[in-house]
Formats: structure tokens, sequence, C-alpha cells
């Protein structure tokens, strides 16, 4: 993972899904004071004012981007007026992807901007591209099985229970899926895969003979069929105008039990500690990754609520 990686990738995305019982999104993550990190104060922005749709003759928010961006990392873009700078937007730059999943966004003074609306803040804060940033997350899933190999079903419901691979991570101490940025030239599934054996089964702490059998056993994991929950943009509190976080979350499931009974969990790199939590709307997890997990109950037909009652789509 690098440095820029943190819990707040993992926050709930805008417009998500159209049964889901809220109106849109819009910013509530984006729109967080202090910025993370820093002692830096958004400007407010009302809900009605949020979209660019809006005239806001005296919307004046103040400019940010942190030191450990402005140091030149090889994950961060360089300052937008610097001479050597000449990014191409809105498409594959050389090895990065600036290209967002939600689509065109608007180029405005040089700058590109958030395709939800305002956020109170400019530059970059502390992501590392102008535009979009790239994540993956790997929802990784079992069956909850018994001493004899049975699937165990859950009492009220009678479905059977899932199970997915959770990481406490070390800088907020929430639960969430082990998920990191897309590196340049990086395609998802690479990241996806590379991710899952940093965080949960701690690859670079590894000896090459170990090394190697995690990859053997990964690769059968993660060449299998998955399916991808949610593509795009995610509301986050380390979004501003010019940059913002768009993610890919995909679901390995492991119908046997059989790969994962080989890949001993252990944590690593951003992750404190994993294990395999058993899935139900209980689950408090870093915003919407319980999201993500209820529509993969729904795919794989598991047990998600106690409450019998059925659920209202708008």
């Amino acid at each position: 993972s690098n440095s820029s990686v943190s819990c707040w990738s993992h926050l709930h995305p805008v417009n998500m899904f159209s049964s889901y019982s809220v109106k849109q999104f819009y910013h509530s993550k984006a729109l967080t004071s202090p910025y993370p990190g820093s002692c830096i104060e958004r400007s407010q922005v009302p809900e009605d004012k949020v979209g660019w749709l809006i005239e806001w003759k005296d919307y004046n928010p103040v400019e940010y981007t942190a030191k450990s961006v402005l140091a030149g990392p090889n994950w961060a873009d360089p300052q937008i007026n610097d001479k050597s700078f000449s990014p191409k937007f809105n498409e594959r730059d050389g090895e990065v992807e600036r290209k967002s999943l939600s689509g065109l966004y608007v180029i405005e003074n040089g700058r590109p901007r958030n395709p939800v609306g305002r956020t109170g803040i400019t530059g970059r804060g502390l992501l590392g591209r102008w535009g979009p940033n790239h994540a993956a997350d790997p929802l990784v899933t079992r069956w909850k099985r018994d001493g004899s190999g049975n699937k165990i079903a859950h009492p009220t419901t009678g479905k059977s229970i899932l199970q997915f691979v959770a990481i406490k991570r070390r800088d907020c101490g929430e639960w969430a899926l082990p998920g990191g940025m897309v590196d340049p030239g990086e395609k998802i599934s690479a990241t996806l895969k590379r991710e899952f054996g940093e965080e949960a089964l701690n690859c670079l702490q590894k000896t090459p003979e170990e090394k190697a059998e995690l990859e053997k056993q990964l690769q059968k994991l993660f060449s299998q069929e998955h399916f991808v929950v949610y593509r795009g943009y995610v509301d986050d509190p380390r979004n501003t105008d010019n940059a913002w976080m768009e993610t890919e979350v995909v679901n390995y499931h492991d119908e046997t039990g059989e790969t994962m009974d080989n890949l001993p969990l252990e944590a690593g790199d951003d992750a404190g500690v994993v294990k395999w939590m058993d899935i139900s709307e209980e689950l408090n997890l870093y915003a919407s990754h319980s999201y993500f997990i209820k529509l993969v109950t729904e795919k794989w037909g598991a047990h998600w609520s106690e409450d019998p009652s059925p659920e209202c789509h708008e």
C-alpha cells in the first residue's frame, strides 16, 4: 500500500443505488471539517448549493494541499501550475488513469472539477492526483461451516451465514474491507490481489518460499468468477473541489472454502487485525462497507436481517 491510503477511502458512494431509501447522497463526508489530518476548516456549503449548476457568486473556498503531497512522493502529481506538468484529463495519461468512473468531468481554469459538486475546499488535500484517485476493495467471502464442514444456517431466517475477510485499520481503528490505491499502470485485478495479500495475509513479511505458496493460492482465488459490487465515486472526507476518491468493489466468493483454508489470515501493512467476520445487518463497518456487503448477501441468498418485513424500494 502507499501512504496516501487510509480508511477514508472506504465511504459511501453518491447516488449509489436507486433502491437505497434516501434521496441522492450528495456530499456528507466530503463536507466534514476540519479537513482530515489538519486544522483547516472547509468553507460551509449549504445542501442547496452543493451542485455546480446552482449559481453562487460568493463561493470562496479555502485552498489546501497537504505537505506530504507537496513533498512530491511518487504517488502524487506536481502542482497544477508546474511548467513541466501538462496532464491529460479525462483520459489515460501515460500510466496514470485520469478517466473517471462517473463519466466526463469539467476542467475549469486548468483544474478538474469534482463531478458531484462543491466541497468547501480546493487543491488536493491529502490526495495525490488532480481529478479522480482510484482505489480497489476486494470483498472475499465464504460460507460459515461447522466442525463437519456443513453450512451453518441462521436460527431465525434459516438462511446460510456468509463470512467475509475484515481488517481493523491501524489509522482509525474501524473494521473495513482490505483495500488500497491502484498504482500507475496497474490493472484493478492486480490491485485487488496485491492489497488482499499485503493487508490480510501479511505477504510483505514472508520468506520467498512462503510468498510463492501464497501467490499460488491467491491466484486460484482471484482468477475465479467474481462479481463487481460497485464502481464509482466515493463520498470521502479527503475529497476536494479538484480531487476525489473513486473505487471498484469486487466480490471473490470461495464456495467450498477450500482455497481460503490454505490462506492463513495474518494482518499486515495498513491492517492492525484481520479476521473472518459473520455477515448480518448488525455489522458496524466503516461507512458504506456494510452496504456493499448487503448487496453480496442478496447475490448469494445469504442471511442478512432477522426482520421479516419486506424491504421497501423507492
